[in-house]
């Protein structure tokens, strides 16, 4: 009868602390480069999402909850594209997953933005587009880090 071996596996090892995780991420170029682009996406998608939510609210008549879903759809097509291309450089994973994540982010950021605007509508004096333009400055921290640890954090090219 042959005999049975056992095989025991090392133990896992336990990933480090997030604040040690987060001092070394500082510490990659890459990442600053990341950022750097991610922002420059951001501001071309600020600037599509500011003028057709002018367009929409001020030249249409919409209100400015409806105005601010249709700019916000009209804009997160264009960052996809730009992030997923440019930013992340992250061609080779799965298209549908990405952006399927990444507009679960840009969702989650949204309903964010969407409150900080709706709070400074309906409790202050600030004009609606610039509400709408505080709020999408607030939400930002929220959707790079979203973005970069989940939308395309499997398939993000390494330099």
């Amino acid at each position: 009868m042959p005999e049975e071996t056992s095989v025991v596996q090392a133990p896992t090892p336990t990933p480090p602390p997030v604040h040690v995780r987060v001092r070394h991420g500082l510490r990659r170029p890459h990442n600053w480069l990341q950022l750097v682009k991610f922002v420059a996406v951001g501001g071309t998608g600020y600037v599509v999402n500011i003028g057709v939510y002018a367009l929409v609210h001020e030249v249409v008549g919409v209100g400015h909850l409806r105005s601010a879903t249709i700019a916000f759809l009209v804009a997160v097509v264009n960052n996809f594209w730009w992030n997923r291309h440019w930013t992340f450089g992250a061609r080779a994973g799965h298209a549908g997953f990405q952006a399927a994540r990444f507009f679960a982010v840009s969702v989650a950021a949204f309903f964010f933005a969407l409150g900080v605007s709706q709070l400074l509508v309906s409790l202050t004096d600030v004009p609606d587009v610039l509400a709408q333009a505080i709020s999408i400055v607030v939400a930002t921290p929220l959707n790079f880090i979203g973005n970069k640890m989940w939308s395309f954090g499997h398939s993000v090219r390494q330099r």
